[in-house]
């Protein structure tokens, strides 16, 4: 049983830290996505990742002494979560193909909105889910950054890292309400079973359900380029930072603290993502981009503000 507390405690020096770091990195993460499908297809891609997160962050549980199998009652609910992470990754990945990393980034960085939602319609209804209510104010900074989202939605990126921008901005809108549900799911979850195994399972359990599905959908390489040493990178970036060290990180770091209010860190991640795509890529960066970068981010520091006022 983890020792955090039930009610969301305010953010410190320490976990502010680890959060922009986590963030930071995350805003790499499209970018190599991106630059490992050229050579990998999306779901084979989020298979090799997995396994490679699951394996490492296997290694750090049991290095900590933490029990790999479940408590009894814990089984459903990691199931649960298995297969909402399972799905949202799923939609992340597919949609990396349709449309370009400097407008996914941003999208995906939406998923505050959602859980800043999720916490608190379920927090009223569900007496176990404790997250920060929305007020007034916190209600314009979400307004505020779901704007950002729909002129982003509905953007036109550089049409040679999106041949399908419409399809693949509305499915990275779709992963990243499942990342803002998943975000306040894993906050409830964290307080009756302790965080890395949370991390551990919903990986290992997406292991298996994206090799079925790769198996039967998709060639293990594009045969036209084949497997790439810079997709080798891109998947072991995505695998062991990303899927490992950051998944564990923000799972302790949800132990502690509302999802909603963690998920306002995120503010960096489209700013790395940007600069990113642009820099690797040569992506063209136009008006609309920073338009809606610029609602996303003044409705998430909006949202910040409010909540560390609260906590004060």
């Amino acid at each position: 049983m983890p020792s955090a507390s039930s009610e969301p405690q305010p953010i410190g020096l320490r976990s502010a830290l680890l959060a922009i770091a986590v963030s930071i990195l995350w805003g790499g993460n499209l970018v190599s996505i991106r630059a490992g499908l050229d050579s990998v297809p999306p779901l084979w891609s989020a298979f090799w990742r997995m396994l490679l997160g699951v394996i490492f962050v296997t290694v750090w549980m049991l290095r900590r002494r933490v029990p790999l199998r479940p408590a009894p009652g814990e089984l459903g609910p990691l199931l649960i979560l298995g297969v909402v992470f399972t799905t949202q990754i799923a939609l992340l990945n597919s949609a990396s193909t349709m449309t370009s990393p400097a407008y996914g980034v941003v999208i995906l960085n939406g998923y505050a909105i959602f859980a800043n939602l999720t916490g608190h319609f379920a927090g009223k209804h569900i007496p176990a889910v404790r997250e920060t209510p929305l007020t007034p104010i916190r209600v314009v900074g979400l307004v505020l950054a779901l704007a950002g989202i729909a002129v982003l939605a509905f953007g036109r990126p550089d049409r040679a890292l999106a041949p399908r921008p419409l399809l693949g901005n509305a499915l990275m809108v779709v992963s990243a309400f499942l990342l803002g549900v998943r975000q306040v799911y894993t906050r409830w979850l964290v307080q009756r079973v302790d965080p890395a195994r949370s991390v551990v399972w919903q990986m290992l359990l997406s292991v298996p359900l994206f090799l079925v599905v790769a198996a039967v959908s998709e060639p293990p390489v594009f045969t036209e380029r084949g497997l790439t040493w810079l997709a080798i990178a891109a998947i072991s970036y995505q695998g062991v930072i990303v899927a490992g060290i950051c998944f564990v990180v923000w799972a302790e770091l949800l132990g502690h603290h509302s999802a909603g209010t963690l998920s306002m860190f995120a503010f960096l991640v489209p700013i790395c993502g940007i600069a990113l795509s642009s820099w690797i890529f040569a992506e063209r960066l136009p008006a609309w981009l920073f338009l809606g970068t610029a609602l996303v981010l003044a409705g998430v520091a909006l949202v910040i503000r409010m909540d560390n006022s609260s906590h004060s």
